[in-house]
């Protein structure tokens, strides 16, 4: 058994160079490898997250936008019909009075002919009146001869 511990004693001490070797590369691997490594992945994340964050936000503030865009299209939709129909009841009016207007100029129209010819036939049967007698005196001059045969 002696053997063995001096076998692994010389085991032992002929690792030790080893050992430091892999000590020594483990330290300055940490240093010259995993440091810089691991500041670049943290920067990548860091940028990669906030790139990630910043595209959240540009898209919540373009969703945003979009509702503030349909609101103001919807309202400027509804200002337009409320315009188009007061525009419509506008014309409307001045249409119902520019019949009104007509309707009453044609009424006076036909008020002034009726009483023209009122008139007119009121004179003509005064002229047929009048002229009955001289008619008649000329009818019975022509019927009856003028000295009279009685």
């Amino acid at each position: 058994m002696p053997d063995l511990i001096h076998q692994l004693e010389a085991l032992f001490i002929g690792a030790l160079p080893t050992t430091a070797l892999f000590v020594i590369l483990v330290v300055a691997y940490q240093f010259l490898v995993q440091g810089p490594l691991s500041k670049t992945l943290k920067e990548r994340r860091a940028r990669t997250t906030g790139a990630v964050e910043d595209a959240k936000k540009a898209i919540s503030d373009a969703e945003r936008r979009t509702e503030v865009y349909v609101e103001q299209l919807r309202l400027s939709r509804a200002d337009v019909y409320k315009a188009r129909e007061a525009r419509l009841q506008q014309w409307t009016a001045e249409r119902d009075q520019a019949l009104e207007a007509t309707r009453n100029e044609v009424v006076s129209q036909v008020t002034a002919a009726r009483t023209t010819i009122e008139r007119e036939v009121a004179a003509a049967r005064v002229e047929i009146e009048t002229s009955v007698d001289d008619l008649a005196s000329r009818l019975l001059s022509a019927v009856l001869p003028a000295g009279g045969a009685r």
